[in-house]
């Protein structure tokens, strides 16, 4: 049995993780791949003059613009309206079902699948990013506060302020600003290519990534928060296996949601900045 893991050693990973989430959920806020948040925000500055709407009858009018109001898209009035609780239920129905898709996809190898690190690495990326978009929505952006969260909710670690900080003599902010820009690679091509819009691949080769980068750690993968112990039945099998890891990834995130409650409330952490 090899040595056991640092805090520290689970620091220097996260941090470099902690920064490069922060591209990942900005271009997953820009994204508007239908247009909704656009259509809304021209549905409240020109009401009826919607070109798009030129043609339709005043009743269906209204209510088509009546709804384009009520969008609930990053950006948007709606949004703006929102609690962090609905919030965060946004980022797991939402952005959730992508990452717990290609998390899943492993499981078509059943039992074989899940010998290998991978789906626990995917599936712990998975997690990570979306505890930082609920960091995020209640306004706790800096780094040694949501390395903490993902420590204590992901590997039941209780991680001290100034380690988080990167405030040890071994941290080296060069290699920690070259590993975070290699997790970003992908996206700063689709931005060049794209402008902010952020494509399926691009987004499915930085969570592997993401995912890559925490084999450093790989021990620790299996305190992450898990789905129900069938749908761990379900994902031993070949093919369907997919469809059971799918389940339990989901229910994975959900209770890393509920995790991060408990964390926020234990150690108060609120909306701030810092290193």
């Amino acid at each position: 049995m090899g040595e056991a893991i640092t805090d520290r050693q689970v620091v220097a990973v996260l941090r470099p993780f902690v920064r490069a989430t922060a591209p990942v959920l900005d271009a997953l806020r820009e994204a508007d791949p239908l247009g909704l948040r656009d259509r809304a925000a021209e549905a409240a500055r020109k009401g009826e003059q919607l070109a798009e709407l030129a043609n339709t009858s005043p009743g269906l009018r209204k209510r088509l613009l009546n709804g384009l109001s009520t969008v609930k898209v990053p950006g948007t009035v709606a949004w703006q309206a929102m609690n962090p609780d609905e919030r965060t239920r946004w980022w797991i129905n939402r952005v959730g079902r992508v990452t717990s898709l290609l998390t899943s996809v492993p499981g078509l190898g059943g039992a074989l699948a899940d010998r290998l690190p991978v789906q626990d690495a995917l599936g712990t990326a998975s997690q990570g990013l979306l505890l930082c978009a609920i960091a995020g929505e209640r306004g706790v952006t800096g780094h040694a506060d949501r390395v903490r969260l993902l420590a204590w909710v992901l590997f039941e670690r209780d991680v001290d302020p100034k380690l988080a900080a990167g405030d040890y003599p071994e941290h080296d902010p060069s290699d920690e600003d070259a590993r975070t820009a290699e997790l970003t690679a992908e996206l700063r091509g689709t931005e060049k290519r794209d402008g902010r819009r952020i494509s399926l691949k691009a987004f499915a080769v930085t969570l592997w990534r993401l995912g890559r980068s925490l084999y450093a750690v790989t021990e620790e993968l299996e305190k992450r928060p898990r789905g129900r112990f069938w749908h761990r039945i379900i994902g031993v099998l070949p093919i369907v296996g997919m469809f059971g890891d799918y389940l339990g990834e989901r229910s994975g995130l959900r209770r890393a949601a509920k995790r991060a409650d408990r964390w926020f409330a234990r150690t108060g952490v609120s909306a701030r900045t810092a290193r």
